[in-house]
């Protein structure tokens, strides 16, 4: 096949979200797709209803690589794990030193780390690209995060600013790092994501059983917040689910719907990375747990008689409520993404990568879950002081949860009061309180440590590291002397 007659990008894995990004690339100008999938039947689908694309489809993995001018450039679009190193195994074997492999899936970044590693041992580039965005996204324009080498860049940046989402004219991707650094960054995301999405369900839970609204006033309520501050993406879509009836009953959709939440996996990856980098994301965290509880019926089914608040909680002033309701979702989703740029930062020192996190603000303003009006304060923040030790404390944030704190600290306390579960709310709170706080009773913690394995501990008087001889005479030695 001629060189100037080849396709300049191929994708290979065309279930859902691999034929939307075939498509949303064969509609940018410049751009020539080559299609493989293990059963040729879905390549012949997707060519067959889409003429439009001019997709050029392939049989063989050697037919796929044949088909694409050098440096050749193909997405892999299939289920993380197993179905993905095979497809890497096959591609290494047709390809050749130059060709860039990008792994578009949502891959762990650790397995990215190792595969970036193997197959750049073979001259070829691997780059992990997270895409965010869902099938919509990967259709219209997602919000891309690829990793890699800077040679891969020159050849694929191109290709993926054509296809990305546009936020205030600029495309909603930017090289990352290297290795790993993409799919770390949308794994992040992902934990933002769910920490929202539970902040999100707590308020209405709140507003519900507060003030008695239903599901379709309390959709008003969160189309008026989609005006202000709190503008985006998962507000607008939360005010179309609770509006939804469903068709069979005339109910609310959503009073339907059983309520066990699922999980993919990179919400629990974030707070695992977040242990191992000793960073705390409790808001991430209590998020995560919440799908677990919620996925419980045989434990919360025989829980479901356990004692509860004597009094009826009822709310007396509703305006003033719903209002102290939308200050804590404000607060909380600040402390989330504090959380979130925190463990980018640990990660990027980690594993070497020189992340720019002002940059991942911006490329999150468009097409990706987590799209929201005040992601353009934080790369504002990044710009003002790139050393910034707490996202929190920038001066926009600072006095965003100022205004706040008093309605976040009233809301946490009617839902303690009236027994409902607010642990998004009630940790991010903690969390701040935390971060403040003078002095914490982690003193004493050592103070045990000390005593029951003679861990030793620091003085806020004197430099040194100390022990307690606690059995007997409780007199203190220097670690040191007592070796």
């Amino acid at each position: 096949m001629p060189e100037q007659s080849k396709a300049n990008i191929g994708v290979i894995g065309l279930a859902v979200m691999g034929s939307n990004l075939a498509r949303n690339l064969a509609s940018r100008e410049g751009n020539t797709v080559a299609v493989f999938n293990r059963s040729y039947e879905k390549t012949e689908t997707l060519v067959t209803e889409h003429p439009e694309a001019g997709f050029v489809p392939a049989k063989t993995y050697a037919d796929f690589a044949e088909s694409l001018s050098t440096p050749r450039t193909a997405i892999i679009m299939v289920q993380a794990g197993r179905a993905t190193d095979a497809v890497i195994d096959e591609l290494v074997k047709v390809f050749e030193p130059g060709d860039i492999i990008v792994d578009g899936g949502n891959a762990l970044f650790t397995d990215t780390i190792r595969r970036e590693k193997a197959v750049r041992a073979t001259g070829i580039n691997f780059v992990g690209a997270g895409i965010s965005g869902g099938e919509e996204g990967a259709l219209l324009g997602p919000s891309i995060m690829p990793g890699g080498s800077a040679e891969a860049w020159v050849t694929l940046g191109p290709i993926l600013k054509s296809i990305a989402a546009v936020a205030e004219g600029e495309p909603c991707v930017t090289h990352v790092g290297t290795d790993g650094a993409g799919h770390f960054v949308k794994m992040i995301h992902n934990g933002i994501e769910y920490a929202d999405m539970q902040l999100i369900a707590e308020a209405y839970d709140l507003i519900r059983r507060g003030t008695g609204k239903s599901p379709a006033e309390i959709a008003d309520i969160f189309a008026e917040w989609n005006r202000g501050e709190l503008e985006s993406y998962l507000i607008e879509i939360t005010a179309e689910v609770l509006r939804q009836v469903d068709a069979e009953t005339g109910a609310p959709l959503v009073d339907v719907i059983l309520d066990q939440a699922g999980a993919k996996g990179t919400g629990a990856w974030t707070v695992q990375s977040a242990l191992d980098l000793g960073i705390p994301v409790s808001g991430i965290a209590e998020a995560v747990f919440a799908r677990s509880l919620s996925s419980k019926p045989a434990q919360r089914a025989a829980a479901a008689d356990l004692p509860g608040p004597a009094e009826e909680w009822t709310v007396t002033d509703v305006d003033a409520f719903v209002e102290d309701v939308r200050r804590a979702l404000y607060a909380s989703k600040i402390v989330a993404y504090s959380q979130g740029f925190d463990e980018i930062i640990a990660g990027a020192e980690e594993y070497g990568w020189d992340i720019q996190k002002g940059e991942i603000a911006k490329i999150w303003r468009g097409g990706c879950i987590i799209r929201a009006q005040f992601l353009n304060r934080i790369t504002e923040a990044y710009a003002e002081n790139p050393g910034l030790v707490a996202l929190l404390t920038a001066p926009y944030f600072r006095e965003a949860l100022t205004g706040a704190q008093e309605a976040w600290r009233r809301v946490v306390v009617a839902a303690a009061q009236a027994g409902i579960p607010s642990p998004a709310f009630s940790s991010s709170l903690s969390y701040y309180d935390g971060l403040r706080a003078d002095r914490l009773p982690a003193a004493l913690v050592q103070g045990q440590r000390d005593f029951f394995g003679a861990h030793t501990y620091k003085r806020v008087d004197k430099d040194g590291t100390f022990h307690t001889l606690w059995s007997g005479d409780r007199s203190e030695i220097s670690a040191t002397d007592a070796h």
